[in-house]
């Protein structure tokens, strides 16, 4: 995670960015331009765009954290003490308190 400005070790939090209405829009334009061998494909992807966009803000984090955990090389439980360290050690940065939080809504939001 970057730095952001006013955010420090007692208020930090992860933004989530999304794009993918305008990524789902330009392939679907793209779909309708599409000559028929291209189509299945790009049908497929349209549909993965948006079931990713139907995502909710929590979900995001909690897909986050856990791929955060996995940079780490970390593979216990995911709602234990050991899970917040290894995510503070992936994001120095991470109060423990956002820490925290963030590890509740990866085990409210399980893959």
């Amino acid at each position: 995670m970057t730095g952001i400005a006013g955010l420090n070790k007692k208020h930090n939090a992860v933004l989530v960015i999304r794009d993918a209405d305008m990524v789902a829009a330009a392939l679907r334009q793209a779909l309708a331009d599409a000559p028929p061998e291209e189509r299945p494909g790009l049908e497929r992807t349209v549909a993965l765009v948006e079931s990713t966009a139907a995502a909710t803000e929590t979900q995001l984090r909690a897909r986050w954290v856990r791929s955060r955990l996995e940079a780490v090389g970390f593979t216990g439980d995911i709602a234990s003490v050991t899970a917040v360290k290894a995510l503070r050690q992936a994001e120095p940065k991470l109060s423990l308190l956002a820490a925290v939080q963030l590890q509740k809504e990866a085990v409210a939001h399980p893959e």
